[in-house]
């Protein structure tokens, strides 16, 4: 192993957001990351995954996606609100996770204002289909990881900690809360 335990917790800086700043990290996170892995049914083992395709992120935090009535995850949301949304940005080396509530909306007026033409893949008739319905999630806790000097100059960080034995004298990664009201 390059570098111990102390070398990783020295690396790791951290910065917590309130309320609209907390929102603007979220949004600009979560909408370059575009995917996560939206999980239900939390009380179970396994718990239920799948990837969902972020359609935004609101003024008040609230996460959009679109998706068929008829899915697993609107079967697992009518009967537990509670979801938890995995972001992963590799090429960014930024990650997300957020906790909250779900909502299920199937009137038009929600559709129309959440629709994306990337959802005529799944949804033959547009937005006009039936199925459609659109999930938002009410975030209540959420954390963030990721490069604070940019992913190449904190693997040059690390690297350089790993070789020599010691600290650089800066922070490579940062972390945090994301506090939302």
């Amino acid at each position: 192993m390059f570098c111990n335990l102390s070398i990783k917790q020295k690396i790791m800086a951290r910065k917590d957001f309130d309320n609209k700043k907390a929102i603007k990290k979220l949004r600009k996170l979560a909408e370059r990351a575009k995917i996560c892995m939206m999980t239900t049914q939390l009380d179970r083992r396994p718990a239920s995954a799948r990837p969902m395709s972020l359609q935004q992120v609101d003024d008040q935090g609230v996460l959009w996606f679109i998706s068929g009535k008829d899915s697993d995850q609107n079967y697992d949301l009518q009967k537990d609100a509670e979801t938890q949304l995995f972001f992963m940005n590799n090429k960014r080396s930024e990650y997300l996770s957020v906790y909250g509530t779900a909502e299920i909306y199937t009137d038009k007026i929600m559709v129309d204002e959440h629709w994306s033409e990337m959802a005529k893949a799944w949804f033959e008739e547009g937005k006009e289909d039936p199925n459609v319905s659109i999930i938002g999630i009410r975030p209540i806790d959420v954390k963030y990881w990721g490069t604070k000097h940019g992913k190449f100059v904190d693997m040059a960080l690390m690297l350089y900690s790993a070789v020599t034995d010691g600290n650089t004298g800066k922070e490579g990664g940062i972390k945090g809360e994301l506090k939302i009201q």
